[in-house]
């Protein structure tokens, strides 16, 4: 984080120099931070020179060519993001040395994500549709993860064969959530087993704790192993396969707007050693779930990915866990490079994530 003692003058020149960079995407001259500036007195180019001089030493500017201007460093955009994290949580009204667009998401755009999400009605369709609106919107990458099953609530399940060795699983819980996966079964299945086995997973385990399930199966095999041999063999053999979203079986994850990142960065190894970091599944899955905490309300930001690796430093995620009736859906987020309109997004994945409740909200008895 920058140096708590900058100055009010320097805050304020920061604070113009990152919100010219992230309208211009072009390193910021003295001139140009002087027209910003053009009603204010007592900032000519000469104080503005020496202010970026000295905001260059407390590591928050630099100069990519000896004649360019310069540009915000990961560590300004901390400060710039701190600015309106802090301005959104105390309700303040943005001062002069503060981001000016700290107000709350526009009605068009509130529209435009509410339209977007027209006829959504499962958890998978909500997460799905998420990872292609903030893809849309952030033109960076849009990225949503489901929830593991932990604390979830057994409502209902129902098996379809689509294959030979393939099986359709959908499990409904009692919050709404709607979750579906392919299961590949080691042995072949008829429907009358599968039906069977449906009926016996909803008659005796709806209500129950999913986590708790696959372990009472297994104790159930050992009790009465003859007597339910057959059937309980193959609810075992649907459950083992991750039909009830056992741990070694990963979250759903999608993800939308790869191309985003493609064409807004320019060095090309650089972007390839992105791309093999981002596309990794399991890299995706960390990424959401060392810097998103599910238990948290609000939105966390991340500016540069550098401990993930080397080759994101220059991007920035920004997420929130997504829930209905208490329970977690799981996460929705945007990674981006650090030149974005923070404070719309930061107000987009906030709404998109609270935005759950209602799409997908549990009718009352």
């Amino acid at each position: 984080m920058p140096d708590p003692r900058l100055s009010p003058r320097e805050r304020l020149v920061l604070t113009a120099i990152i919100e010219l960079y992230i309208a211009t995407g072009e390193p910021v001259a003295s001139q140009g931070v002087a027209r910003h500036f053009a009603h204010k007195e007592g900032l000519s180019s000469a104080t503005l020179r020496n202010v970026m001089a000295s905001l260059g030493e407390a590591g928050l500017l630099e100069q990519p060519h000896t004649s360019a201007g310069r540009v915000p460093t990961a560590a300004a955009f901390r400060y710039y993001v701190s600015q309106i994290t802090g301005s959104l949580v105390t309700g303040m009204q943005p001062s002069d040395a503060m981001p000016q667009s700290a107000s709350p998401l526009s009605e068009v755009r509130r529209g435009q994500i509410e339209n977007s999400f027209s006829g959504v009605s499962s958890t998978n369709e909500y997460l799905e549709r998420t990872s292609h609106v903030l893809a849309l919107i952030s033109s960076g990458l849009g990225v949503a993860l489901a929830s593991n099953t932990t604390g979830q609530v057994l409502e209902h399940i129902h098996f379809s064969r689509l294959s030979t060795g393939r099986v359709l699983a959908v499990l409904v819980t009692q919050a709404g959530a709607v979750q579906d996966r392919v299961l590949s079964l080691d042995q072949e299945l008829t429907h009358t087993e599968l039906e069977t086995a449906a009926r016996y997973l909803n008659e005796n385990f709806r209500g129950w704790l999913v986590e708790r399930i696959r372990a009472e199966i297994a104790r159930r095999m050992e009790v009465e192993r003859e007597a339910y041999r057959q059937m309980l063999t193959s609810v075992e053999e649907l459950c083992r396969k991750g039909a009830l979203a056992g741990g070694e079986a990963g979250p759903a994850l999608f993800v939308d707007g790869m191309a985003n990142l493609i064409a807004g960065e320019l060095d090309r190894e650089r972007l390839r050693q992105m791309l093999l970091a981002l596309e990794a599944k399991q890299r995706l899955v960390e990424l959401l779930t060392a810097y998103v905490d599910g238990r948290q309300q609000g939105v966390r930001v991340v500016v540069g990915l550098d401990d993930a690796s080397p080759a994101m430093q220059d991007l920035v995620l920004i997420g929130a866990p997504a829930w209905v009736g208490g329970t977690s859906l799981g996460t929705v987020a945007v990674i981006a490079p650090t030149r974005i309109q923070y404070q719309e997004m930061i107000q987009a994945v906030r709404y998109i994530a609270r935005l759950s409740e209602r799409i997908l909200e549990v009718p009352a008895d």
